[in-house]
This record gives C-alpha cells, structure tokens and sequence, in this order.
C-alpha cells in the first residue's frame, strides 16, 4: 500500500478560516443558479435568500428544509437547473421506505463526484498499485459506479465483481491479487462462512488490505471482528444518494470519526424532533447543503440519519469537519417504556457471540401486562432453537448483555435458517412494531 494521502491537496489541506470562506462563495454561486429551477424560483424557497445578503455559511438557515417527501412529490425535474439534455445519469435511492428518489447529474457533477471519491480511496492511503474489487449492486444504486469511477480515477486496477456468488468473490481475490474490496459490512460477515467453507485464509490466501464497508449503519465491534478475521483495515463509508452517494464523508488513517468534505457540502445537525441546532457532541439529525452540484442543488436536506460531531483538530491534519458513525436513522429508534433504543445497539452485543448469525429481528408488542420487546436472532445451529442446557445458557447470558447495553430487559427467540436464508439482505429490516397494529 502506497503513502498516498491526498487526491487534491489543494482542496484537502484548506484551514477553517479558509474552507469557511470558500462555503460562503460557493453558497452564493449555488443559490444564483438555483433560480433556474422552479421549484427554487417559484415554490417554496422563492425570496428566502439573496445571494448579495449572504456573509455567512449559518445564513443558509434562512432557508426552509428540504425532505424525501418534498422531493418525492415535486418530482426530479422541478429542481433542475439546466436541459434535461445537459444530464448524463440518473441514480435513484433505494426505495425501502417509499417511492424511490431520482437525482440527476451533469458531467461536471459525476466529475465532481468521482474526485471526492478518490480522494477517500487516496486517503487511507491507496494507489495505482492496488487492486480493487467492488462487491456492490451497480446501475440505480449509488455504491456501485460511484467506487466504480472513483477507484479509476485513482488509477487502481478495477473489477467490478457486483454482489452474490460469494465462492467467485473469493476466486477474484486468489485469481487477480485483490487488495481492497468494498461491500456491505452485513455481506463480509456472511461472506466469512464461505471462506471457511472453502478451506481459504484471507490472511494468508490473499492479498486483501484494505476494506471499505457501507450501505448500511454497522458498530466499532462488527468492525473489529470483520478486520480480525480478513487481517484487513475496515473503513467506514457514509454517503445517501440525495448527497451523491459514497465520497459524501470518510474516514482518514486516524480513524477517529467521518470527515465531510466540506468544500463540497454543508452539514448541519438539529433536533430529530424540531428544526434547531444540538449542541457540539450530541445527537442530532445530519442535514445536507450540496454547494457544487450543477444540475440539481439541493439546500438544507433533511437525511433521518443520526449522528454527533466531532470537536477538535484530527490526526491527520484536515479541517473537515468529523460525524462520528451513524447512531441510526431517526424512523429506526425505538422508544419502549421511556427509553430511547437504535438497531445497532442490539447488533453492537449480538457481534460478541458465536453460534448466531447477525440477522436479527426486534419485535414489540402489547400484551396483558403491557409492552413486550422481543429479539428473534436467525441461527444455523439447530440445537439452539430446542430447549436445552446450550441455548438456555445463551438465551440468559444476552438477555443480561442487552440489558447492561439498552436498559430494559427483551425476550430471546433463535430461529433456525440454514443456507441462502441465512444471507442479509440489502437494507434489512429490522424492526416489526406491532403495538399500534
């Protein structure tokens, strides 16, 4: 691996006085283009903020949020700002919670895009000289061009292996040298199964380096057992389709939370529940300006992703701002009896365990004596779906670790699942709350 740490140092090596700077300018460029649009022309941001009033980056809370469902309902083209013959490509989001969302680029975005990328790639020190396979879905999901281009940019050698046929990932990795692979964290856990199966060691059998891990919120433990078992730094990526995709924010060597490149966006974070601004180090909802798109800008976009910033310089010397990693999204947290409960929080005890799979289920229901929780944890060992002495053990020892972690006491089902149903799927879900049914 290459001491490669900068794409664009320039852009990447900015102080705060200077990045704070350059937000402003590129605001006021993005709102006087915007007008092209009608939904900024004529609908609901119209007269909210004049380029020439604009001397600071904290004026963009003159303008009013924008959500899924505003972009769902006036459709993509009411937010571009050029000739639909000026787009190149059009990415949608994945559609798991409604109809999906359409954004369009022009080449200067998808150039645009593709740098921030790189500059990901470059940053934990990649290079032509390695290799890169990409285990995500290509075509309307974001993930998979998006690396795609990037890892090319960088000029790494590239195969764009897609997801499924886990035995022929593993092939590619013998077969071409394979030093860095992007998937889902959820896929390198299943993904473990088949090495064993096959007799391989990543460690020894490959040459894998390096991981990038998205598409999904995944705990520092999941990380810690994924880059044990392939002998491979794991890097969080963090990126949603309204924002482009990957290359959004990353992590750098230091490993100490998510950068945003900020000479790209502006991140707020507010009350999930309101509109105002949380304080430095707590909880919020991220919200996204994007300041170079040129086809279709997007202000104050309101994401349902959680998560806190970060105070203090880094380790590696960048000025861009840090999010720590997702806490979830605002429609997963759970509230039962009073008390606040994130998926990842389940998936964060459930990683310690062996003999269990990492899918799993929350349950909440109304019985006679109130509100119930239930976990149902998918396991390829039979005997741990019978009564005996070994998943009697197991079912006690996560029910104290899951109180010690969420505060309430939950039920323990194991469900047995052998096979291809023991794979995750994209996005899985993982809550069925059943009290208001």
């Amino acid at each position: 691996m290459a001491e490669q740490w900068h794409f664009n140092p320039e852009m990447e090596t900015l102080s705060r006085a200077e990045l704070d700077a350059l937000q402003v300018q590129r605001l006021r460029r993005s709102v006087v283009r915007s007008m092209q649009a009608p939904i900024y022309r004529d609908g609901a941001f119209a007269g909210k903020l004049d380029p020439e009033t604009i001397t600071s980056i904290d004026d963009i809370r003159r303008l009013p949020f924008t959500t899924k469902d505003d972009l769902r309902a006036n459709g993509p083209f009411a937010y571009l700002t050029v000739p639909l013959s000026e787009i190149v490509r059009i990415h949608s989001s994945s559609g798991t919670t409604g109809t999906a969302v359409s954004i369009f680029h022009t080449s200067d975005d998808l150039a645009n895009w593709t740098e921030l990328v790189a500059r990901c790639m470059a940053a934990v020190g990649l290079s032509k000289e390695d290799v890169f396979q990409n285990i995500a879905g290509y075509g309307l999901f974001t993930g998979g061009l998006g690396f795609h281009y990037g890892s090319e940019l960088l000029g790494m050698t590239t195969i764009p292996a897609g997801p499924g046929n886990s035995n022929r990932h593993i092939q590619l990795m013998q077969t071409f040298g394979t030093t860095v692979a992007h998937l889902m964290p959820s896929y390198a856990l299943s993904l473990m199964r088949n090495f064993e199966a096959l007799g391989v060691d990543p460690k020894t059998d490959t040459k894998l380096h390096t991981l990038f891990l998205g598409a999904e919120p995944h705990s520092e433990e999941t990380r810690l057992k994924i880059e044990e078992f392939y002998g491979a730094k794991a890097y969080n990526s963090y990126g949603l389709t309204e924002m482009n995709g990957p290359g959004l924010s990353f992590e750098c060597p230091a490993r100490d939370g998510m950068h945003i490149w900020e000479d790209q966006f502006v991140v707020e974070l507010i009350d999930p529940d309101g509109d105002q601004p949380v304080a430095e180090g707590e909880v919020g909802e991220l919200v996204y300006t994007t300041l170079a798109r040129v086809g279709m800008p997007i202000f104050r976009y309101r994401s349902r992703d959680l998560a806190a910033f970060i105070a203090g310089p880094c380790g590696c010397g960048r000025s861009h701002r840090r999010i720590t990693r997702l806490m979830g999204r605002v429609d997963d947290m759970i509230i039962y009896k009073g008390v606040n409960i994130y998926p990842i929080q389940i998936e964060k005890v459930l990683s310690g365990y062996s003999g269990i799979t990492d899918n799993f289920l929350i349950v909440l229901e109304n019985d006679q004596k109130g509100e119930r929780i239930t976990v149902e944890i998918d396991t390829e060992d039979r005997q741990l779906t019978t009564e005996c002495a070994e998943s009697d053990r197991l079912r006690k020892s996560l029910i104290e670790a899951l109180r010690s972690e969420i505060l309430v006491t939950v039920r323990i089902e194991f469900r047995q699942v052998a096979g291809d149903d023991a794979l995750p799927r994209m996005k899985p879900k993982r809550i069925d709350d059943r009290r208001l049914k």
